[in-house]
């Protein structure tokens, strides 16, 4: 479409919308003034209610800063709480283990399969021996 804005991506894959962003104030009956940053300058900060979108957050996914540990080079590194599971998948050669890792921070629905002995020389305190 001509004369439509469009942020990050370039085509299909372009976001429908952006943001959150703080509604500074009503300006008229269907029109509000948001706070943006300061890489949407070109953008008029003033937006027809046509143009918004209400965001309801998902608490869930809310993670405490203070937990978060971060680095000089600003990063955080993922520790493993437990592993939930294990499956074996057979190759054409051979057959490759891996767990189902639950990591501190993060959701159950955010878990991730890793492979079974690079968790296991990393991190061997997370698998039991039987004894």
């Amino acid at each position: 479409m001509k004369g439509v804005m469009r942020f990050g991506k370039k085509g299909k894959l372009s976001p429908r919308f952006i943001g959150p962003y703080r509604i500074l104030r009503r300006v008229g009956r269907v029109t509000y003034e948001l706070e943006l940053p300061s890489g949407l300058k070109s953008v008029h900060p003033v937006l027809h209610v046509s143009m918004l979108r209400k965001c309801v957050g998902d608490a869930s996914r809310v993670v405490p800063i203070e937990d978060v540990q971060i680095t000089e080079e600003l990063s955080y590194e993922k520790t493993p709480v437990v592993i939930l599971d294990r499956q074996v998948s057979k190759l054409r050669t051979k057959e490759v283990a891996s767990v189902k890792v639950l990591w501190r921070n993060k959701n159950r629905e955010e878990v991730t399969w890793e492979v079974e002995d690079g968790m296991r020389s990393k991190y061997p305190h997370l698998f039991h021996t039987p004894g």
